[in-house]
């Protein structure tokens, strides 16, 4: 058993307590359903509590910063020398193949050393000319205050992680809930590691618990001053709603229907390859996998027949075997819709290029061909294991096709006249588009997040000091001022 399956309890000013909700939760494997732990869920009255006492400890944690570098330094050391243990829990625990968890491993320690470069930005002060005599205006950059932080089941150590560091080295408190699902992961471990990094009472707070029971808490809370949220367009749609009545910030990551997009000159062997890494990666459950796969005419029957013969070759099974590719869903509501969208897409007479199977709680790669871009298979956010391919007649309307959607995350455009695909990526209505390489990039620092129904706000240092802090002016009137009464 992992080491870590022991941290079942939420951590709530600096002590690991059990919930007191009445009501538990079990935390499964996803690939056979056996239990890791159990959890008993906070209430509505701790959480409430949590963020109260977060906003106690919060000035003094903002204001030293030489604690804040010890603390993350230290909580950076946890991650390096439990990284094997780390990668285990992702994979009994999100269902992640060996490869997708290093990654998320790689990358959580990555943003978590980038947050310390942005220490030195809070109270950092500037000043900038008057118009006025004898005024010199100060521009100061102060810590937010309390981040309320939501995470996903998907990547939930690293899209945990990439709120809570950068806004703890900005001198926030954070108060974070976990995707109950994974709450070992994106939960118990990292206030672990910062329980090891001797971080103050009350300035982390990880909360194990259901919507269902504290409501709307983590958005309508008085303290929080901004509400970071990774997850479906709907659910952050009825966040941004909520916050935007409350005058709170917002950091929203939502859904996402990534274009692949073959262009009549791209490297057939390399699209190939990219095309399957960015599609099944985690089995498809990102929100910037590649969703759609929109392949030139001229292209499109080599490419088709290449895709299928390498997706046969994909390992599936348990992913605690480092050569699987393909591993289990992460619940039966996910493996239901999955199942939905492939029968609904036959009952319409989609070409069917290569049926998948459910074995277990694994269900390996159905792949449609010649389906069309306004099809409810193209124009849904499948997050699992289904392909659609769509054929254009021209480049141009490979890139009109791309921006059908009301989705703007990532994109990818494969081409071999780069200036060429250099205009395409200008006119392609995404947040992020990759030339060459396929959907699924994050680095700490590039500017990551969306547009239209994919969220707003941008991840990524130096976007994200904004996003975490707030600027306030200060004018000092150094010599009397003459007043016209």
């Amino acid at each position: 058993m992992n080491q870590f399956t022991t941290l079942n309890q939420s951590y709530l000013n600096s002590k690991w307590v059990d919930g007191d909700s009445g009501s538990s939760f079990d935390i499964t494997n996803p690939f056979d359903d056996e239990v890791l732990a159990t959890v008993q869920m906070a209430s509505k009255e701790q959480v409430d509590l949590a963020f109260y006492d977060a906003h106690k400890a919060q000035r003094k944690w903002g204001k030293n910063r030489e604690l804040r570098r010890k603390v993350i330094e230290k909580a950076i050391s946890f991650f390096e020398k439990n990284k094997e243990a780390i990668i285990d829990l992702l994979i009994i625990e999100s269902g992640s193949s060996f490869i997708k968890a290093t990654v998320e491993y790689g990358s959580t320690v990555s943003v978590m050393k980038e947050a310390l470069t942005t220490i030195d930005k809070v109270y950092e002060v500037r000043t900038e000319q008057s118009v006025v005599p004898n005024k010199i205006n100060e521009i100061h950059r102060l810590p937010l205050g309390v981040v309320s932080s939501i995470a996903p089941f998907n990547f939930p150590l690293y899209l945990s992680m990439r709120t809570i560091a950068p806004a703890l080295a900005l001198g926030n408190a954070v108060v974070h809930k976990a995707d109950l699902q994974v709450s070992l992961s994106s939960g118990s471990l990292i206030a672990k590691a910062f329980e090891e990094g001797g971080i103050p009472p009350g300035v982390f707070q990880s909360v194990l618990t259901k919507t269902s029971i504290i409501g709307d808490l983590m958005v309508e809370h008085p303290v929080a001053r901004l509400v970071s949220f990774t997850g479906s367009t709907e659910v952050g749609r009825h966040i941004g709603t909520v916050a935007g009545g409350l005058f709170k910030r917002v950091a929203l990551e939502l859904g996402g229907n990534a274009p692949f997009v073959v262009l009549s000159d791209a490297d057939l062997e390399q699209a190939v390859k990219a095309a399957v890494f960015g599609k099944f990666l985690h089995q498809g459950q990102i929100c910037m996998i590649t969703n759609r796969i929109i392949v030139h005419e001229k292209l499109y029957d080599a490419f088709v027949q290449k895709f299928v013969e390498r997706v046969k070759s994909l390992k599936y099974g348990d992913p605690r075997d480092h050569e699987v590719i393909i591993g289990p869903i992460i619940n039966k509501k996910q493996i239901d819709f999955s199942l939905q969208n492939i029968e609904k897409a036959k009952a319409q007479g989609t070409e069917v290029l290569l049926d998948g199977q459910l074995i277990g709680n694994v269900l390996t790669p159905t792949i449609f061909g010649n389906v069309r871009n306004d099809s409810e298979l193209a124009q849904t956010e499948l997050f699992g294991p289904i392909v659609p391919i769509i054929k254009a007649s021209s480049d141009d309307e490979a890139i009109e096709f791309a921006n059908h959607t009301i989705y703007g995350l990532s994109s990818a455009i494969f081409a071999g006249d780069l200036d060429r695909a250099r205009e395409y990526a200008l006119d392609i209505e995404f947040g992020m588009t990759h030339l060459n390489d396929q959907t699924v990039n994050d680095e700490p620092r590039a500017p990551f997040g969306g547009m239209r129904d994919s969220g707003v706000g941008r991840f990524g240092n130096p976007w994200i000091v904004d996003e975490f802090t707030v600027t306030k002016w200060i004018s000092v009137q150094t010599k009397p001022r003459e007043y016209p009464f």
